[in-house]
């Protein structure tokens, strides 16, 4: 069991950056983000033995952080209220164009297969290899790269037809 401990830990020490990266991508609030990887690595370390090829333990900790972001959502979401009075709304002239495409590409990554999202994901904001992202995700590289080329058509058609629609 000493030996399964430090692995962890050798593992938690030279993937953290990388994995604390996947969860900013995940929860653009730096403190949430530590907060999700946290309780990833605690769920996955309760199931380490179980990984059986370990070059695979970053794609098992981005599905237990997504899994974990969307338990969280879910649990926020249901404690909303509405209200009638809005709160004040100051100008934000840092970065707020880029922060809006980033919600546009947000929005517009909502539209593809799950499939589709992870493969997206995995080679450009994580930039695995083709190879990489087919091991990832059990899939032939040749899957990986149509699959990523008809993801992206489907995602500049939808980027323009929303651009439009915000111009309007």
């Amino acid at each position: 069991m000493a030996t399964e401990v430090l692995d962890f830990e050798e593992y938690v020490r030279t993937r953290h950056d990388v994995l604390l990266r996947s969860a900013r991508r995940l929860i653009s609030d730096p403190v949430d983000a530590q907060d999700l990887l946290q309780t990833a690595l605690v769920r996955t370390y309760g199931h380490w033995d179980g990984i059986a090829d370990k070059s695979l333990a970053d794609a098992y900790l981005r599905r237990v952080m997504i899994n974990t972001r969307t338990e969280w959502w879910r649990s926020r979401r249901l404690q909303e209220v509405p209200t009638e009075n809005l709160p004040e709304v100051d100008s934000v002239e840092d970065g707020a164009e880029q922060r809006a495409n980033r919600a546009l590409l947000m929005e517009v990554l909502t539209v593809l297969a799950p499939k589709q999202r992870s493969v997206v994901i995995l080679r450009h904001w994580e930039q695995m290899s083709t190879e990489e992202t087919a091991r990832a995700l059990g899939m032939s590289p040749g899957t990986v790269k149509s699959t990523l080329h008809r993801s992206l058509a489907r995602m500049r058609e939808e980027w323009e037809r929303r651009a439009v629609g915000c111009a309007v």
